[in-house]
């Protein structure tokens, strides 16, 4: 078919095709782009060819935008300033192309006071099925183009018949398409006529509403043929009776509906209409274009003219009909003709009420896959304009993960899975409670819509000369905030933001000689306000400034928390100087790019006007307009989803540049809180140093988090040639960690679905705060917790565990046999968890890294270091909840010095052992293959007498 109209083959009184006017027919174009407007070959059509409409549809616009260069200038233009999504972007580029084609063919509007004239846009066809989609979005386009000669174009599906009845009640003109059937014909005539009598029962004109009833025709031929060349083949008997009616039932069908079309135009109901002004609403043949080459390539123009009809051409159909086609009154030709060729085609079983509904829902699929490429292409289009604007997302796969990557995506587009995530449709994942958790997909907009308050707050907090700011929060309350505060660093003039999430005395000791609480302001960050760590954290430093400043220090400290919150009450019974609200339909490890991530980051200087703007780029990116595979949050979360459910790499092993490293812990938090539990879920391992493929097996996925122009390490070539899958994300610059934070979030939401789990509730890490509040209760009620004995002591390790895990150790008296024992239940695709209820500094960090990295090199397992009590609100979720691959080390020490809680019974000492023992009986709870060694004495020397033993054992495994 040809892309473009020629201009030759007209006669001398005119191109043939102004002889549809002498029979009552509108010649329509099925066509539209941008240059054939501008360069006058539409106008040229209307005067010399009596062109007197143009259609539009996916696949015509997908031709039209998506190939070439002619639409590259406006997509900069647009992109200049804050970005739109796919589909947004595909809308200015379509409402232009439309509105100029309107102004084109207004003349012919006025001309036939409304009869003709007319250019259509279609709704999406993702709404086909959706009545209130459908209405919804045709009266958005109505009012966005806002030409009276514009026509939504509405499939005639069961649900678009009682949208096409509205939109016609509202005044809305209206093209009816894909209909093949006369029972689809005569539902959609009357949503029309019953349209219309509400209008007058209201009071409202009628006049200059028009509709026309688009009846597809040559996909009818092109289906029955195939069935009776099918049947002749097989030696039907009924050949002779088959081959008699071949290539003359879409047209007899066409005909029919006609003649349906001709009794209601003179029927009581209809008249009254007229009376009052009203437009028939036509027939328009559409699919006129020749399929079968056997045929003329004009038979659907010739056979079906008629007065009171439309015919949309193609422009090869255009063109040929004006090269040599015949006009005459044929509609009416023959119709008991017709009338019997209908009749054979039931008689003979063709089944042409079931091609019918599969056509409706072909031709619906078709326009989305036709809508789909060209939203593909769009978005790819927006993607190189953006350039170093976003960051780029990229992955080297195996060929068994990328083809099932790629299955999924068009799985997830058939689905409308995206889609659906953006419109909350819980059944996306479990159909529970997730969709009362997904207002972090909107955070980004609405933050921006109150970026006052958070300026005012930073002009605020820089002119009272605050030098520190001491955020008290647990979790995502401080994950993120610390990733900021790691990033961009202390800003010239503005106060140091330290970041405070343990309860270990030593480091909250440390982080109050850091501070001057004379001059620093106080944030406490917690969303329900009853986490225990944020509340005892606050009751220390509330002392702690109280004393310094010799008053209530109120005005020292800043809440964020949820409405209504316990955390609320606090904050105003103190006096608090400001409080920010979170969103309780954001669980806290989303919330980063709620108030719970940028009010720290406002307070110490950071830009949350642009770090917002920026970040809103991949929000759009991440638009359900956006096909699954040129959506990069679909495509990263498809490619660690099915990596994990389908070939077990279930291990997402975390690189980052130096700059962006503190990154990997916030992903820590929100993919292991999110995937780990019902015994499924994504193992996140952060800071585990990159080594060679032997000491790797077939359970990882590894992430590449670049900055500027860093240059990944040269051992992932190696691991990619060696078969593992490794994503590369590259941001530009630090002021895109706004984009990474959303990809993540929507990718491990992806996930979850693929999974088949709900990524927003946390249900063992509730565990072990309820196991923990049993304990600090007993401590508080006697003074002590519950007495314990180790299995066994070797030195200054004394090693403790339930009894099934006592069992597997050999009850062994040394430290070393004991340890062997644990690391000899190690198997391949497992991993390693040491988790860690010490001080967390950067000398604990280097044994803690040294000590796991000898065992992935003699264990060939993946390998995690974590510091309680952070953990327990981030991977001790996956490690309880997620699959039983793990296996455990916990780490306790006898404290050097403690700290007591003003107001409580217990002191930070009691709190972390609390904690770490409660995380202890659940792991054992869960069956978890896990061990604990305790301290005493000096923490230095007990590090040291345990790496040793660790060396030893892992010698003689």
């Amino acid at each position: 078919m040809a892309d473009t109209i020629s201009n030759t083959g007209l006669n001398e009184v005119g191109s043939v095709l102004r002889d549809l006017e002498k029979y009552g027919q509108s010649p329509w174009l099925d066509f539209i782009q941008r240059s054939f407007t501008e360069d006058g070959s539409l106008s040229k059509l209307v005067e010399e060819d009596g062109l007197r409409g143009v259609t539009s549809n996916p696949a015509i616009f997908e031709k039209a935008i998506g190939h070439g260069t002619e639409y590259d200038p406006q997509i900069r233009k647009l992109l200049e300033g804050e970005g739109l999504s796919p589909g947004e972007l595909y809308e200015h580029l379509a409402i232009d192309d439309i509105r100029s084609a309107c102004a084109v063919l207004d003349p012919v509007f006025e001309k036939t006071k409304g009869l003709d004239g007319y250019v259509s846009l279609e709704v999406s066809p993702y709404l086909a099925f959706d009545a209130h989609g459908t209405i919804t979005e045709a009266r958005r386009l109505w009012k966005a183009v806002g030409r009276p000669n514009l026509m939504i174009k509405i499939p005639g599906t069961v649900e678009g018949t009682g949208a096409i009845r509205e939109a016609i009640a509202d005044g809305i003109n209206v093209n009816v398409t894909l209909l093949f059937s006369l029972d689809a014909y005569k539902a959609v005539l009357e949503a029309y006529i019953s349209g219309l009598e509400a209008r007058v029962a209201r009071g409202e004109e009628i006049s200059r509403i028009s509709s026309v009833a688009s009846f597809f025709v040559s996909r009818i031929d092109a289906k029955i043929d195939a069935e009776i060349d099918r049947r002749v083949a097989a030696g039907d008997p009924e050949a002779e009776a088959l081959k008699a009616i071949r290539g003359k039932v879409a047209i007899a069908n066409a005909k029919m509906a006609y003649q349906y079309y001709l009794e209601v135009r003179n029927s009581p109901r209809w008249k009254a209409l007229a009376e009052k002004g009203a437009n028939p609403q036509r027939l328009l043949w559409a699919s006129t274009g020749t399929k079968d080459k056997a045929y003329s390539d004009v038979l659907y123009v010739e056979e079906l003219i008629g007065p009171e009809t439309v015919n949309t051409i193609p422009p090869a159909t255009f063109d040929a009909y004006r090269d040599h086609g015949k006009s005459r009154a044929s509609l009416t030709e023959n119709v008991d003709q017709a009338r019997h060729v209908m009749a054979e085609a039931e008689r003979l079983g063709l089944g042409l009420d079931g091609i019918t509904a599969k056509l409706v829902k072909d031709g619906c699929a078709a326009f989305s896959v036709s809508f789909d490429t060209l939203l593909t292409a769009v978005a790819t289009k927006r993607e190189a304009v953006l350039g170093d604007r976003l960051l780029r997302v990229s992955a080297d796969l195996p060929p068994d993960l990328r083809d099932d990557v790629a299955a999924a995506e068009k799985d997830w587009s058939h689905s409308g899975g995206l889609r659906r995530i953006w419109k909350k449709d819980p059944s996306v994942w479990t159909n529970g409670p997730e969709a009362g958790w997904l207002n972090w997909l909107t955070v980004v907009q609405d933050r921006l819509w109150h970026i006052e308050e958070l300026e005012v707050l930073a002009r605020d907090v820089r002119s009272r000369g605050f030098k520190d700011i001491l955020l008290l929060g647990m979790g995502g309350s401080s994950l993120g905030p610390e990733v900021l505060a790691e990033t961009f660093g202390k800003r010239e003039g503005w106060p140091k933001l330290h970041v405070l999430d343990s309860t270990d005395p030593q480091q909250v000791t440390a982080f109050e000689k850091a501070i001057d609480p004379k001059n620093t302001l106080f944030i406490v960050a917690s969303k329900s306000g009853g986490t225990l760590e944020p509340n005892i954290l606050f009751a220390h430093f509330w002392q702690v400034a109280g004393q310094a400043l010799g008053k209530k220090p109120g005005d020292s400290f800043i809440a964020i928390t949820d409405p209504g919150s316990h955390m609320q009450k606090v904050a105003e019974e103190n006096g608090f100087w400001r409080i920010f609200y979170g969103d309780p339909k954001i669980g806290g490890r989303y919330s980063v790019l709620s108030n719970f991530g940028l009010v720290p980051a406002a307070a110490s200087g950071i830009d949350v006007r642009k770090l917002l703007t920026v970040t809103r780029l991949m929000v759009e990116s991440c638009d359900g307009s956006a096909p699954p595979s040129a959506n990069p949050g679909a495509v990263l979360g498809l490619i660690l989803g099915h990596a994990a459910h389908c070939f077990n790499r279930d291990k997402v092993t975390i690189l980052a540049s130096e700059g962006i490293a503190s990154l990997g812990a916030w992903l820590e938090q929100l993919i292991a809180e999110s995937t780990g539990k019902k015994g499924l879920g994504l193992i996140p391992i952060d800071e585990e140093e990159l080594g060679t493929p032997d000491v790797y097996g077939t359970d990882r996925v590894f992430v590449d988090l670049l900055l500027g122009d860093d240059v990944p390490d040269s051992r992932l070539g190696a691991l990619r040639a060696a078969g593992a899958p490794v994503v590369t994300i590259r941001l530009a610059d630090k002021a895109q960690i706004g984009q990474a934070f959303f990809l993540f979030e929507f990718a491990t939401a992806v996930a979850g679905a693929v999974l088949g789990i709900d990524p927003f509730d946390q249900p063992d890490v509730e565990f072990s705060k309820l196991e923990t509040r049993k304990l600090t209760s007993a401590y508080a009620e006697t003074g002590s917790l519950p007495p314990e004995t180790p299995f066994a002591k070797d030195g200054p390790l004394s090693f403790y565990a339930d009894a099934k895990n006592t069992e597997a150790s050999g009850n062994k008296g040394d430290a070393v046999s004991i340890l062997k024992a644990l690391f000899d239940r190690v198997k391949p695709g497992d991993y390693v968890g040491l988790l860690a209820y010490i001080r967390r500094d950067q000398q604990t960090r280097d044994w803690a890294q040294s000590v796991r990295m000898e065992l992935r090199d003699a264990l060939k397992v993946a390998t995690a270091a974590e510091f309680g009590p952070r953990f327990l609100h981030s991977t001790g979720q996956a490690y309880k909840g997620g699959p039983d691959s793990g296996v455990f080390l916990q780490v306790t020490a006898t404290d050097a010095a403690d700290v007591p809680v003003p107001g409580h019974g217990f002191s930070f000492s009691v709190v972390k052992a609390a904690q770490a023992r409660g995380d202890f009986e659940v792991l054992a709870a869960r069956g978890r293959r896990a061990l604990r060694v305790h301290i005493d004495g000096p923490l230095e020397d007990g590090l040291k007498a345990l790496e040793t033993a660790i060396h030893k054992a892992l010698a003689g495994a």
